[in-house]
């Protein structure tokens, strides 16, 4: 390449900040410009360097002439070859180099290191669990008959949104393995809220969903010819938290006599109380198998890269929208107008009441059924730590009342993006419209944080906390709203002792290995049935 010449010479700038300079008064430049001698002179009259010494204006030339040396001094020890304005290259007329961008730079350069060492990061101790879906050997066999029927299909219509429909199709799963029959790939409802037509393998790897499954239960992508004029039995009053048993004496008759069994509205229709290999295979299905489609899984690995770029960040899951405050029952705290706009809908619409209907909001509110608000959030994570340079990555719909709602974190914390923030021109166009693609790849960033916290328990949130927990107890941190919630109203607690009682009270909430209770599903808390260490392994030896 070759290089240009020009007869130029550069020249180099260091600008004095404007401090230096408008420390020293006016005289005192002045006597920069009198006292320089015009000629040089061979001999010096002692009378004269007298008459100099006892000048007042002499000294504070020398002082100004020090500390002028030790700016360039320092400039020369802090010179930064990767700067903005590196001395050596010439500049464009008109533009100026200045000493305090050195000087911010610096400065960012050391604050970035002291949020990464920051507390904050610090993740839990795993106690040594780690994945472990080791089947047994009556489960194996019984995989060998169950994958060899041909007669034998079931149908499932999933609904809701993403997050929903992961939980049905994990369910579908292990119905179908109860049932020994094939799965058809799941057909997806369109949902009336958001319109989103999107089907199976718009949000999820068909092949990879097929391939990792494929010792457990045998996936279809559609009816053989043979049943497609078949009718299919449907079944529309499969009860809650249905045991094995109860499907298997309910299905199993009707579904070798027809073929096809089809089933609808399976959120929490199976028992989260599963014998062990059907808890695993739970797992196997929510931790491996429902792997999100190419293109979605692309996008989001690089918007994580984007977030990561300049060190660790949060990832807040915030459930301001206006159907979550009117379903939970509970009012945004904006102003006296957003809380009548809540409860007119809630008056015009009382069946969006999820439950328990006969408490008030303040009730609510205490019991901790309430989602955080941005002030609580903001006030909750400054508490356990967050530096204010976190980056903050916020995952879910605009709430209500738009980016007002958000000023007080966005106050607090400046580097606050959602994916719309993050992408570039054009890459959310193959999903705009699409709301539970757009939910995919908020998944992933937040699933692939440092720290994720949800505002509102929900679908997403169990998820995420599930998959950090299989992923190495990554920390999560759960608002512990009940117990918190009094403190937060008392005015008489000063910071510091406030930041002490909410410390204190998640330091068991920051997504340490949890054992799974009765009742709790095992895609939220995967030990002990899914996860494992070298204590549980040898005691089951």
């Amino acid at each position: 390449m070759g290089v240009s010449k020009s007869n130029k010479k550069h020249q180099c700038y260091i600008a004095v900040p404007s401090q230096i300079i408008n420390s020293l008064s006016s005289s005192a430049l002045q006597t920069l410009l009198e006292e320089a001698p015009k000629k040089k002179t061979k001999t010096t009259d002692p009378s004269k360097l007298k008459l100099l010494l006892t000048n007042p204006r002499f000294w504070i030339v020398l002082l100004f002439l020090f500390a002028f040396v030790g700016i360039l001094l320092n400039m020369w020890l802090n010179f930064d070859p990767f700067s903005q304005y590196p001395c050596p290259i010439s500049q464009e007329k008109g533009q100026i180099s200045t000493a305090p961008q050195l000087s911010i730079a610096a400065v960012n350069e050391k604050s970035i290191v002291n949020e990464k060492s920051s507390e904050f990061w610090k993740q839990p101790d795993g106690l040594g669990y780690m994945p472990c879906l080791e089947f047994s050997a009556k489960y194996r066999k019984a995989s060998v008959e169950i994958l060899k029927d041909r007669n034998k299909y079931l149908m499932v219509v999933v609904s809701g949104g993403m997050n929903q429909q992961r939980n049905q199709i994990v369910d579908a799963v292990v119905i179908a393995r109860i049932l020994g029959a094939a799965l058809v790939v799941p057909i997806f409802q369109v949902n009336p809220i958001w319109g989103d037509e999107s089907e199976f393998s718009d949000i999820f790897d068909m092949d990879h969903f097929k391939k990792v499954l494929a010792n457990d239960v045998r996936i279809v992508s559609s009816l053989p010819s043979i049943h497609v004029m078949t009718r299919p039995v449907e079944e529309k009053h499969t009860p809650l938290y249905a045991s094995p048993q109860w499907i298997r004496s309910h299905y199993t008759r009707k579904l070798r006599r027809d073929g096809v069994l089809l089933l609808r509205g399976l959120d929490s229709r199976l028992s989260k109380d599963l014998p062990s290999d059907l808890q695993k295979l739970r797992g196997k299905v929510a931790f491996h198998a429902l792997r999100f489609n190419p293109s979605i899984l692309e996008l989001g690995n690089k918007l994580t890269e984007r977030m990561r770029s300049k060190g660790p960040y949060l990832a807040l899951h915030l459930r301001m929208e206006k159907d979550v405050w009117v379903r939970t029952g509970c009012l945004p705290g904006l102003s006296h107008e957003y809380d009548e706009i809540i409860n007119n809908e809630r008056k015009r619409r009382p069946d969006l009441l999820t439950s328990r209907s006969n408490m008030t909001y303040h009730d609510r509110k205490l019991a901790g059924l309430c989602p955080l608000n941005a002030l609580e959030v903001t006030r909750l994570i400054k508490a356990l730590g967050a530096p204010k340079g976190a980056r903050i990555y916020w995952a879910g719909g605009i709430p209500l009342g738009g980016k007002e709602a958000l000023q007080p974190l966005t106050k607090e914390f400046p580097h606050f993006y959602n994916k719309e923030d993050l992408a570039l021109t054009g890459e959310l166009e193959p999903f705009a419209k699409k709301a539970s693609l757009m939910a995919a790849i908020d998944y992933i960033v937040s699933e692939n944080s440092d720290v994720f916290m949800p505002s509102h328990g929900g679908n997403m949130g169990h998820a995420i906390q599930g998959h950090r927990a299989y992923a190495g107890h990554k920390k999560t941190i759960t608002p512990n709203k009940r117990q918190m919630l009094p403190h937060f109203l008392n005015s008489s607690l000063s910071e510091t002792e406030f930041n002490r009682i909410i410390l204190d009270l998640h330091k068991d909430s920051l997504g340490q290995p949890e054992l799974r209770k009765t009742g709790r599903d095992v895609t939220k808390y995967p030990v002990p049935e899914c996860m494992c260490n070298t204590t549980t392994i040898h005691s089951s030896v």
